[in-house]
């Protein structure tokens, strides 16, 4: 590179001084510097990676090219005396211009589509042949007939345009999206260099003012010394077309409008330069047509890509990604053409069940593959009997219209029996089944997202009664969905319009009759229902994430009501249920903390009671919060022990005060069950034995009193011993 930077200076220097010898000088100098920039892009075609050995390697070729072309020039001209503007060499310098231009379209950057090339090489001609009225207009405008009637010297004035073609090809896939390679920026400097080169050179040799040796003759090596320059940059780090973290941006206006803006001043040059006779200059007459050729082609790739990229707009827009089927779009625009014709109409909504376990334990990439394996399945089962498309997630729906030829029941079976587990889908522990709802279009439907919501109905009816089934919705069904959606939607005023209560049943000591505590029980005083009890609508406040307000609400009533209890029993207590859901919330210790704090209630005169489910579900972090509890003297029972998981284990790890035997086992105490009474009996010498308080729920009559105190049970609760009731009456309700 040193040796061509200093050939170039040299011959710099002797065309400026205009010393003897100018014209071989410059002949020399640029056979020495395009023969070094050949030999530069070969050694980076040899070592940069495989997608860039053809571009290096056609541009080796074009610098070689551009070597001959010199040479022969050189050779003729010394032969002949006078500039050789012959065939020979106009060939050799067309066939460097194909090569050149052939390399750019091998770019990184350039499109990766014969169509994409052959549009960006459609873009280059447009320009340069728009140019050529303009160029004429500018430069050749009242250069005699005579001087462009030689075939070769009129190629000759085509150069400009050659070159204005394979910029505009530069500027086109000079990296749209991302930062242009180095490389391509030098080359672009290098065609501009040649632009003006060939330009200045044509306007000379059209006035007769050029002669071998001129200055403008340094722009030829310049140009092939910033393409040897370019060889020598290392190779973009996407070059191997593997990286698709750049998100794909739309390329700027001028880039897209650069092959129409000559277009419009090539027009006014065509209008001046018509001579006074009328007629328009040959030249200009011919690149015209060439350039309305251009044009038509051009707007018919537009227009061919136009169509494809609809096609493609909508395959995205109707289908899903994942499994090629239909997705929740196409269906509803589907089921509505079908209610607007007046046909009949079913739905099957899907769901796959345990679907959510396969994603946690395998991962989404093996839930992904699962879907579409499931999904083929479900296509192949459904068999042209119905339209099947997937609604989202694991959701899948059946439009079956028109003339069925199988029922919508038969249909669900199909699909259970295609979704039951294969040979080896047992052992691999990713099947789910699926729970299919059916709903058919009738008058009590208004439009298609009644019918939909009625095939959910019947779909969490099907998952209810043990999944893998299907149901049909049948008026009851639809009337217990409605009635529950408005109990949720009535449960969600509760609160805030002080629909709720609070009655306390009290927990005695057994011994001597003594109230020592009471138990919270919330109730619901519906304005049309009447008062409702827990089990009418805790499971939906659970279900709907409700349980957390009114959980809250509970436990500040409950704290101010035992407060004012204190005032006349010091040693008065009182408990409170709470959720699984918010004893995983870091901030229930703040909520009980503000509830105590808030009435003056000692941390030691509240109990929160614990059902097992609800912790066994507990993790590291529940745990740490129930010891953060305990420090704080908040007592801890675990409810209902017995009928859940009653795992010794839990007993070593829960920071537990207080046992409470299930109902169903004190109940049986006065039956005369062995099995039961062995039961409760164990319960409490196991209570004893991790030094925990012990209340037998449930007792109602006087045996089972009997029973319970004579086991040794200290404490207990139920009607026997009084009725819930308000705050201010507890334990003074006794049958």
């Amino acid at each position: 590179m040193l040796v061509a930077g200093a050939v170039l200076v040299a011959e710099a220097f002797w065309l400026v001084a205009a010393l003897p010898g100018a014209a071989l000088v410059s002949d020399l100098g640029a056979l020495l510097v395009a023969g070094w920039a050949t030999v530069a892009c070969v050694g980076a075609a040899r070592r940069q990676p495989t997608p860039l050995r053809r571009f290096w390697t056609l541009l080796a070729v074009t610098m070689a090219l551009a070597a001959l072309g010199r040479a022969t020039w050189t050779a003729q001209r010394l032969g002949g005396g006078d500039l050789p503007h012959t065939p020979l060499v106009g060939a050799v310098f067309t066939v460097g211009i194909l090569t050149g231009t052939a390399a750019l379209l091998c770019s990184p950057s350039a499109p990766r589509t014969a169509v994409g090339r052959a549009r960006t090489l459609l873009d280059g001609v447009i320009v340069a042949l728009a140019l050529v009225p303009i160029g004429w207009v500018l430069v050749f405008r009242g250069v005699a007939a005579a001087e462009l009637a030689d075939p070769a010297r009129t190629l000759g004035l085509l150069y400009p345009m050659f070159d204005l073609m394979q910029l505009t090809i530069l500027v086109t896939v000079a990296g749209p999206v991302r930062t242009a390679w180095r490389p391509m920026s030098v080359l672009a400097a290098s065609l501009t260099i040649r632009v003006l080169a060939d330009v200045g050179y044509v306007s000379l040799v059209a006035r007769g003012d050029y002669a071998a040796g001129h200055v403008i003759d340094l722009c030829w090596p310049l140009s092939y010394l910033l393409i040897g320059l370019a060889a020598r940059y290392p190779p973009p780090p996407d070059c191997d077309g593997t990286d698709d973290t750049a998100e794909a941006s739309p390329p700027p206006w001028w880039r897209v409008a650069l092959p129409y803006l000559p277009v419009g001043g090539a027009i006014i040059a065509v209008v001046l330069a018509r001579r006074p006779t009328g007629q328009t200059p040959q030249l200009v007459f011919v690149t015209m047509m060439a350039l309305l050729a251009a044009l038509a082609v051009r707007q018919g790739l537009a227009a061919n890509e136009n169509l494809r990229l609809v096609v493609r707009l909508r395959r995205l827009a109707y289908g899903d990604q994942l499994t090629g089927l239909p997705n929740r779009l196409l269906f509803n625009r589907r089921l509505r053409l079908a209610l607007r014709d007046g046909r009949p109409v079913a739905v099957l909504l899907l769901d796959l069940d345990g679907f959510k376990q396969v994603n946690d334990r395998f991962g989404h990439a093996t839930g992904d593959t699962l879907l579409t394996g499931l999904a083929a399945r479900m296509r192949a089962a459904v068999d042209g009997d119905g339209t099947i498309a997937r609604l989202g997630g694991d959701e899948f729906a059946v439009l079956v219209d028109g003339d069925r030829p199988v029922p919508p029941e038969q249909l669900a079976e199909r699909l259970l029996d295609a979704l039951r587990p294969s040979d080896g889908d047992e052992d691999v522990g990713v099947h789910p089944s699926a729970s299919i709802g059916i709903a058919e279009y009738g008058p009590q439907h208004a439009s298609h997202t009644d019918l939909l919501r009625d095939a959910d109905i019947a779909m969490y009816a099907a998952k209810a009664a043990g999944k893998s089934a299907y149901r049909t919705c049948t008026p009851a069904l639809r009337e217990s969905a409605v009635s529950r959606a408005e109990l949720i939607a009535d449960l969600r005023r509760a609160v805030d319009e002080e629909q709720l209560h609070l009655e306390f049943q009290p927990i005695v000591e057994l011994a001597t009759g003594a109230v020592r505590s009471a138990e919270a029980l919330v109730r619901w005083r519906h304005p049309r229902l009447g008062v409702l009890p827990p089990a009418r609508f805790l499971p939906l406040a659970e279900e709907t994430g409700l349980i957390l307000p009114i959980d809250r609400w509970v436990i500040h009533e409950a704290c101010r009501a035992a407060a004012t209890w204190r005032k006349w029993a010091p040693e008065a207590t009182v408990a409170v249920n709470i959720s699984a859901a918010h004893l995983r919330r870091p901030d229930l210790i703040a909520t009980v903390t503000a509830a105590t704090a808030g009435v003056g209630l000692a941390p030691r005169a509240l109990t929160l009671e614990l059902t097992e489910s609800a912790l066994i579900e507990g993790t590291e972090a529940v745990l740490e919060r129930l010891r953060q509890l305990r420090e704080l003297g908040i007592g801890i029972a675990i409810d209902d022990f017995g009928t859940g998981y009653s795992s010794l284990s839990y007993l070593h790890r829960i920071p537990a005060t207080e046992l409470k035997i299930d109902r169903s086992f004190v109940a049986r105490l006065g039956t005369d069950d062995e099995r039961a009474y062995a039961t409760v009996e164990m319960v409490t010498r196991l209570a004893g034995a991790f030094d925990l308080a012990v209340v037998a729920e449930g007792v109602e009559t006087e045996r089972q009193h009997a029973a319970v105190t004579a086991i040794g049970c200290p404490r207990g609760q139920g009607y026997l011993y009084g009725r819930p009731d308000g705050p201010g009456t507890v334990g003074q309700n006794r049958p």
